[in-house]
């Protein structure tokens, strides 16, 4: 195997083995806590532009799998990793990950003393890096390194969006919902479909009335990558949606979204939420939630609990952070994790049904 290497901004190394393909990849480096869904997670776009640690210590185990996707490529910028399989003993597996990344080219290492590594950037931080195979350029990687964006300021969701709407779903459905995509997961779709509705996603920049002239009964925003701020159109549009009074969901960057259009500031966290076992708290029912998260901004808890037309339904409770609002007099709410998870947990699977019967307490009226 050829050596190769990752190199953070603040100039720490780490050596490993190149699996694959050679070259370099550049990206915000962050850890993911899950023990398995892998490969949800190197396809899930709100991963894009982000170099992947996972801390599970067996990675490509278990092969890849057509239906394990949330969207049509990986969308990690590279992977880091300890221990990388070759063979894969699963029986529905249509190939192996080596093949998977190779096709797609992205870079990935593996013999990494991962715990270290995630150690560190809990410590000092989120922060950008790049790993590479090309060691006899360390000096110009370490010039394109430090002139590498950082995620605060950076919008992504235009990276990942659809360029034109599409449907998926039931066309026969009486509930219509439309989605705005900033990098929606395949899975949030197919949980809405088997809900019986009909969805029609829409480009990240889509205005309200291309949403409304569609008629649906329901608003969708999506969870995606980068910073939620520079998203202006889509701040426009959960306002026009809110000042309509219809109903509206949001995940995760959708959260944020409607958020900042209730006035509600973001955050960039020291390190952001990225597993599937985070525990949230609903202040509506008392009950805890095991969840999946994949974030690295945040709104203001400050801001949120002085604001009078926002409710706080969940809490995260490692850290306090909101996981979840409503807006006081109007049929809309979000959270900041993720119910539609694959593989799982699946204790918040609740909220699509949540949404479903919002839709229809709305059709009725």
């Amino acid at each position: 195997m050829k050596k190769a290497f990752i190199l953070l901004e603040d100039g720490t190394t780490f050596y490993g083995k190149a699996l694959g393909v050679k070259g370099s990849a550049f990206g915000e480096l962050c850890f993911n806590t899950g023990m398995t869904g892998y490969q949800e997670i190197f396809t899930d776009p709100s991963y894009y532009g982000q170099l992947m640690v996972t801390t599970n210590a067996h990675i490509g185990n278990y092969g890849v799998n057509d239906d394990d996707i949330e969207s049509n490529s990986p969308k990690i910028a590279g992977l880091i990793c300890k221990n990388f399989n070759q063979q894969y003993s699963r029986p529905a597996a249509s190939g192996s990950l080596q093949n998977f990344f190779t096709d797609h080219s992205i870079v990935a290492i593996s013999d990494v003393d991962t715990r270290a590594l995630v150690s560190h950037i809990r410590d000092n931080g989120a922060m950008n890096a790049v790993i590479s195979t090309d060691l006899n350029n360390v000096d110009k990687l370490k010039t394109d390194l430090s002139n590498f964006p950082s995620m605060e300021g950076l919008e992504l969701a235009s990276k990942v969006s659809t360029k034109k709407p599409y449907f998926f779903g039931n066309p026969e459905s009486k509930i219509k919902i439309a989605a705005l995509d900033l990098g929606i997961k395949l899975n949030i779709l197919r949980n809405l479909s088997k809900r019986g509705v009909y969805i029609k996603v829409f480009p990240y920049n889509s205005s309200f009335k291309d949403l409304s002239d569609w008629k649906p009964h329901g608003y969708f925003i999506s969870n995606g990558p980068g910073d939620p701020e520079p998203l202006s159109s889509a701040i426009q549009f959960a306002k026009d949606v809110l000042k309509a009074n219809k109903p509206l969901f949001g995940i995760c960057l959708g959260h944020q979204i409607i958020a900042l259009a209730n006035g509600i500031s973001t955050y960039k966290m020291h390190n952001g939420h990225r597993g599937i076992n985070h525990p949230v708290i609903n202040l509506i029912t008392g009950k805890g939630e095991i969840t999946s998260q994949n974030h690295g901004f945040a709104i203001s808890k400050v801001e949120t609990e002085s604001n009078s037309d926002v409710e706080i339904t969940h809490l995260h409770l490692n850290d306090d952070t909101i996981a979840g609002i409503s807006i006081k007099n109007k049929k809309c709410f979000s959270v900041q994790y993720h119910p539609e998870a694959s593989p799982g947990p699946h204790d918040s699977s609740y909220l699509f049904d949540q949404f479903i019967e919002l839709i229809k307490s709305n059709i009725n009226e």
